[in-house]
């Protein structure tokens, strides 16, 4: 079998830009097969889903990642091509290499190396991979979990993949992501002449208080190990071009980031209120990406931590920052989730790249939290 790099610069070679998997799956599925696991294919619409297990009964470990990528940009960007990985330096360059095709590679090879040597371990090893978490979300890890819930799939614990170090292998343990809530506001006014005021509505000045209120709100000051709730204006839109019209409809995109203290119900209603309370006419979609999760003191977060102590000589931060990721529609089904993954300073941009020694040493810091819980 060939070790990690060779596995991951396999799946690189592969353009699995987002929902298309390009043939990882199948790549990984005959590996994981000859291991041993028992392996089902999930096609749900466009989106490729593979659920790998070895063993039966609880606990139920979950290995969770995904096969898709964002799109490379412009080739000319390149040093060399995002689909054609290469090693400079002791550095593997590719589209995935950090996110995440390096860690799905390692989590293969620990699922290898684990069962070969633990043939009758306890409860269930699961490896769970999509090709639709860089896209919509919505066929992928989403759509699975509803299968699962609908199963009565108990997973306890889930190790997530994504790039979470920030300057070495295993400084950082994610140990809960925020929420993630957008809106489309569109506000409604009457277009006329800028010299006839009174003859239109100018929902630029109307919304300008409702808006005022929205972004100096302060939410909350945090939970636990989470940051406040913020809210960030991403696009404002009005006007017909010409500076003597008075626009007829303003459009608004925003975002909340936010912790336990909410969930998108709640957020959804408090700024309904307010939009009601300024007397706006308006519409407002909203698009909920996931609800905050959170993995408090127990054993899986201890064996990470141990884990990565041990690896790095120094205790881990433990962290709740970063954007979302697939664990949160894991964690509903009552699963503790935590994230382990290569640095992540290059992803989604031109020349991704990881560290050959910090790829090489990925599966062997895997297996052994493996064998810290099903061991």
């Amino acid at each position: 079998m060939s070790g990690v790099l060779d596995l991951a610069c396999a799946l690189i070679a592969r353009p699995s830009v987002t929902p298309d998997d390009a043939g990882c799956q199948p790549l990984l599925a005959a590996r994981l097969l000859a291991a041993g696991f028992a392996c089902e294919h999930l096609r749900l619409g466009e989106v490729d889903n593979l659920w790998a297990t070895h063993g039966s009964g609880e606990p139920v470990l979950v290995l969770l990642g995904h096969t898709d990528v964002v799109p490379p940009g412009p080739r000319e960007g390149w040093q060399s091509d995002p689909f054609v990985p290469e090693v400079r330096d002791g550095v593997l360059y590719g589209r995935g290499a950090a996110d995440m095709k390096g860690s799905v590679a390692a989590f293969v090879l620990a699922a290898e190396q684990f069962v070969a040597a633990h043939p009758d371990h306890a409860g269930t090893l699961a490896v769970l991979l999509t090709s639709d978490e860089e896209g919509d979300a919505i066929d992928g890890v989403r759509h699975v979990a509803r299968l699962f819930a609908e199963r009565g799939q108990r997973i306890d614990w889930c190790i997530t993949g994504e790039p979470s170090s920030t300057s070495t292998l295993g400084d950082l343990l994610r140990v809960g992501r925020r929420g993630s809530l957008s809106a489309r506001l569109a506000v409604q006014g009457v277009q006329g002449h800028v010299a006839y005021p009174d003859k239109a509505r100018n929902p630029i000045h109307q919304a300008a208080p409702a808006l005022a209120e929205l972004t100096a709100r302060h939410w909350d000051d945090g939970f636990e190990s989470f940051p406040p709730t913020s809210l960030q204006v991403s696009n404002i839109h009005a006007g017909t071009g010409a500076n003597n019209v008075i626009p007829g409809q303003l459009q608004v995109d925003f975002n909340l980031r936010y912790n336990p203290h909410w969930n998108a119900e709640r957020l959804e209603a408090e700024i309904t209120a307010l939009l009601d309370r300024h007397g706006l006419q308006y519409t407002l979609k909203w698009h909920r990406s996931g609800e905050p999760f959170h993995t408090p003191e127990g054993v899986l977060r201890a064996a990470a931590r141990d884990v990565l102590a041990a690896h790095i000589g120094r205790a881990p931060e433990e962290s709740t920052g970063g954007g979302t990721s697939d664990a949160r529609f894991i964690a509903p089904l009552g699963a503790q989730c935590i994230e382990i993954g290569p640095v992540n300073a290059s992803i989604h941009q031109v020349d991704e790249n990881v560290r050959v020694d910090e790829l090489e040493a990925l599966p062997g810091l895997y297996q052994r939290l493996i064998e810290r819980l099903l061991g």
